[in-house]
């Protein structure tokens, strides 16, 4: 088997490995109603089911990302899938209550934290740099793909089976995975060293203090931006199918069918910006992704604040996808502006970031939901309070969202550097030698 045959395979696991990443996200919203009815819950208290999820999310990733300086990649990867299996089987015990949910949730969340980072690192180790940018998007898809084919097919379990069942079939998923990476799974030849080493090709590299980074107008503006997107993608993984069926008076299976046909496309969103941002050289990142939020953020208020059953799910399928365009753009800008040994760190800070969304916007939205006189009143107010989070930070970004300006100025400290910051990535199979500067 060739070299090609086996990154392209190794590609395609890894796509399976994110697929079942995002069916045990949307698992407890696809339940969301019978788990309530079930173990009696409030939507205040599954709320809080759903933010210990991310817990240890972002803390998780952090530990991770210095693992792998120690640990090849394809034992966390093992180790991580079979560490989901063990979050989701114990909900099949007809005595797990409300503890064992929000314990096997704190688990998974802390098991999931590093999925993406740390695939997207072991992927990159099978391609050379100018190839990988098909496969990198083959495996992002995964997200999308994941909650479209988890969404049916967990539906119909519970219908058939039970809440229980739904999480039985994506512990199970897990294991299957597992089993086929122990067996498959491998380091790609590209795999970077160690920075640390002598012979790395990143020996010498000037770094810049983290302050610098991190107090910068892109860092920061990435940040907010991937907390707001992250705070919806969050409240519509929880939330949606109860409000589908509570608010828009849908079926559960209806329910389930659109969120199938949204997560589809927010994939299509993902990979058709991903194709245009390929084709330009320079993309306008700042005023571009503002603008693309502050429209999701319009499209948001009009789903809260229209009766129309059809509007709301064409807004579903369209323009409230744009909203996570920011995400993937977020890393892409901190990347850009960061010395190449310490991009781990800071997108790890930018993931600790954006996930504090993903404790807080479940909570809330069951908050303002439980508050308010009524349950569609509530889900108004919470859809609002995200669509004014969208639109500040999309302003932000507008303005401040600045990686070839930032990245020149960390270089150097002259907004005239010679390299512009989309060229620092060195290729694996390329050598530079002791004392490299930081070069945006």
């Amino acid at each position: 088997m060739t070299q090609h045959t086996t990154a392209w395979r190794t590609t395609w696991a890894l796509l399976g490995f994110m697929l079942v990443n995002f069916a045990d996200k949307a698992v407890m919203g696809l339940a969301a109603q019978p788990i309530m009815d079930d173990l009696g819950l409030t939507r205040e208290e599954f709320g809080t089911a759903s933010a210990a999820f991310f817990a240890l999310f972002s803390v998780s990733a952090l530990a991770v990302s210095y693992l792998t300086r120690k640990v090849r990649t394809t034992v966390l990867l093992l180790v991580l899938a079979l560490l989901w299996a063990a979050a989701q089987l114990p909900m099949l015990w007809s005595a797990a209550g409300f503890g064992t949910l929000v314990a096997t949730r704190v688990l998974l969340g802390a098991a999931e934290g590093p999925a993406t980072p740390l695939a997207t690192h072991h992927l990159h180790g099978w391609f050379g740099q100018r190839e990988r940018t098909l496969p990198t998007a083959v495996l992002l898809t995964g997200a999308a793909a994941g909650v479209a084919v988890a969404a049916p097919t967990l539906t119909l379990v519970i219908d058939r089976f039970g809440w229980r069942w739904a999480f039985g079939v994506v512990g199970l998923a897990g294991l299957v995975w597992a089993g086929y990476w122990a067996l498959r799974g491998a380091e790609g030849p590209y795999a970077p060293d160690s920075p640390d080493s002598p012979e790395s090709k990143y020996a010498g590299t000037v770094l810049v203090p983290y302050r610098r980074i991190l107090l910068s107008g892109t860092w920061l503006s990435a940040a907010f931006g991937a907390f707001a997107a992250y705070w919806m993608l969050s409240a519509g993984l929880t939330w949606m199918p109860d409000y589908l069926e509570e608010v828009a008076g849908l079926s559960l299976h209806q329910a389930g069918t659109v969120v199938t046909f949204a997560a589809l496309a927010n994939g299509v969103v993902l990979v058709g910006h991903g194709l245009l941002v390929h084709r330009r050289s320079r993309p306008p990142l700042g005023a571009g992704t503002g603008a693309l939020m502050c429209l999701a953020a319009g499209a948001v208020a009009l789903f809260a604040l229209t009766d129309a059953v059809w509007l709301k799910v064409l807004l579903m399928l369209g323009p409230m996808a744009l909203a996570n365009i920011v995400i993937t753009v977020a890393q892409t800008a901190c990347a850009r502006i960061t010395p190449a040994p310490q991009r781990g760190v800071v997108l790890g800070a930018l993931a600790f970031v954006y996930a504090l969304a993903g404790v807080l916007s479940p909570l809330t939205v069951g908050r303002v939901v439980d508050a308010a006189a009524t349950v569609e009143a509530g889900y108004r107010a919470a859809f609002l309070l995200s669509a004014v989070l969208l639109a500040v930070t999309g302003l932000l970004a507008v303005w401040r969202l600045r990686p070839e300006r930032d990245g020149r100025r960390l270089a150097d400290g002259r907004p005239d550097a010679d390299r512009p910051s989309w060229a620092l990535d060195a290729a694996p199979e390329a050598t530079s030698g002791p004392g490299t500067a930081f070069r945006p």
